[in-house]
């Protein structure tokens, strides 16, 4: 979901005259967690279902990424954005850590815009990090259950924690687009010298 904020970010970015040489020139704190966090997650994506021991710690590794994702994310709170997306993941991080390491996901809003196929995944287990929200669900309304179907280019379930998520990350791409022409507008003129 964080790749919509991003490709939206950029648009509006470039819209507005904006450039890459602030996302060019960025230095994060811990800047090499981030890929690894995703690798982790791709891996245990790809791979759980066949390999038997993954799927075993598969629930508290993904709390561990969520863990040291926000760690990585607060080591950067300076930067514009940074706080909302904090709070968009942490919103994520309380209903999978409380509903033991998956995100519950609405079986009607999953239906609504992916299928029946879907559906059949999320009741006979897990797909992903994700699982069918029952009445055993810890805090449901934090999970997936915003159904976005056309004309929305993707179809999918997203948290509310997501939405805010990507209003962080829109903002931080905000603020890296337009750094170098905000910082420009701030340079004192030599005309009529």
């Amino acid at each position: 979901m964080v790749y919509d904020g991003i490709i939206l970010g950029i648009l509006i970015g470039l819209f507005r005259g904006g450039n890459f040489k602030g996302i060019a020139t960025l230095k994060l704190k811990g800047g090499w967690i981030f890929p690894i966090l995703l690798l982790v997650q791709w891996i245990f994506f790809l791979l759980q279902d066949r390999i038997a021991v993954l799927a075993n710690i598969s629930n508290i590794t993904f709390i561990a990424v969520y863990v040291i994702g926000l760690t990585f994310i607060w080591l950067n709170r300076h930067y514009p954005g940074m706080k909302t997306i904090f709070a968009g993941v942490l919103l994520n991080f309380i209903v999978i850590a409380l509903n033991g390491g998956r995100m519950p996901v609405s079986l009607e809003a999953t239906q609504a815009v992916l299928g029946q196929e879907y559906v059949e995944l999320l009741k006979t287990g897990l797909y992903g990090k994700h699982m069918a929200i029952t009445n055993d669900t810890i805090f449901p309304f934090l999970g997936d259950i915003i159904p976005l179907a056309p004309p929305y280019p993707r179809a999918k379930v997203i948290s509310i924690g997501d939405v805010v998520m990507n209003i962080g990350v829109f903002l931080f791409i905000q603020y890296l687009m337009m750094k170098e022409k905000q910082t420009n507008s701030l340079q004192p003129t030599h005309e009529g010298r």
